[in-house]
């Protein structure tokens, strides 16, 4: 098995959403907003091969959308799925599974694409597409709080193309990557879990989208059930710590992954870096 980090791209969020109800006084000095109180975020895949599969865990907000869309979340910077996928020797053709955590545009948005004829078609089109059920029938029935995440030429297509697949936290997508399930962020998100060179290594998708929100008041203000969440927060970060997991961080802008172990303080980081310094 081998493992890649994949920048599809910058994005920027709102830094009080982002941290909840942690002051600007602190977070401000964690990522610091532009004028606009807006902060910069990555979003980061990962890319698994193992045998003749290649796994690919979330793909970003994609390029579809129209001018007014990304006017709201300033994408920047020079990464893009291709050119992450082209620099480790791949390409969108060569992926032959899909993990979508959840369906939210920027975690799941790369999925689907225009054609020449201008129609929504699966942009990875020898990969099936994975989903937990409980998630895919919640978003396709988007609550408000959350409607604005889930966009149905994100979701529907896929289902329409028939690459679709329901998984769970019983099954294994292949040996040595599992999921766990948690429902703090949004229903049945499904967190990667992925035996490797003797090491776990956890896909912490939205649960800590960064290093800095392993303390547990750092709280996304999108979630929609912030108590559950720091509920799962404590259950998966004392078990990683005691069992020494690496967490891999999907939109921390300078962190790929961290080392974290128990303080008087609680969980906290003792090494972060790119992955292939820390594995």
């Amino acid at each position: 098995m081998q493992l890649y980090s994949v920048n599809t791209g910058h994005f920027k969020l709102d830094g009080g959403a982002m941290f909840g109800v942690v002051p600007k006084s602190i977070w401000n000095r964690l990522n610091p907003a532009d004028e606009n109180n807006m902060c910069s975020w990555a979003m980061r895949s990962l890319l698994i091969e193992s045998g003749d599969r290649l796994i690919l865990v979330d793909n970003g907000m994609g390029n579809k959308q129209d001018e007014k869309f990304f006017s709201y979340y300033y994408l920047h910077g020079q990464d893009t799925l291709d050119h992450s996928l082209a620099a480790n020797g791949f390409s969108r053709n060569d992926i032959t599974d899909v993990v979508l955590t959840h369906l939210h545009f920027d975690h799941c948005g790369g999925s689907i694409e225009r054609n020449a004829q201008g129609l929504y078609e699966p942009a990875f089109k020898n990969a099936r597409f994975h989903v937990h059920e409980d998630h895919w029938n919640w978003a396709i029935a988007p609550n408000p709080r959350e409607k604005a995440s889930f966009l149905k030429e994100n979701i529907l297509p896929i289902q329409a193309s028939g690459q679709l697949n329901f998984i769970n936290t019983a099954e294994s997508l292949i040996d040595g990557v599992s999921f766990i399930r948690v429902d703090g962020h949004t229903e049945a998100m499904l967190l990667p879990k992925i035996q490797f060179n003797n090491r776990t290594l956890l896909f912490m998708a939205d649960l800590i989208p960064s290093v800095h929100h392993l303390p547990l008041p750092y709280v996304m203000s999108y979630d929609i059930r912030p108590l559950s969440t720091m509920t799962e927060k404590v259950t998966i970060l004392n078990q990683a710590a005691e069992e020494n997991w690496m967490l891999f961080f999907e939109h921390d802008p300078v962190n790929e992954c961290a080392l974290i172990e128990k303080t008087d303080k609680g969980v906290r980081a003792v090494a972060k870096g790119n992955m292939s310094e820390l594995l």
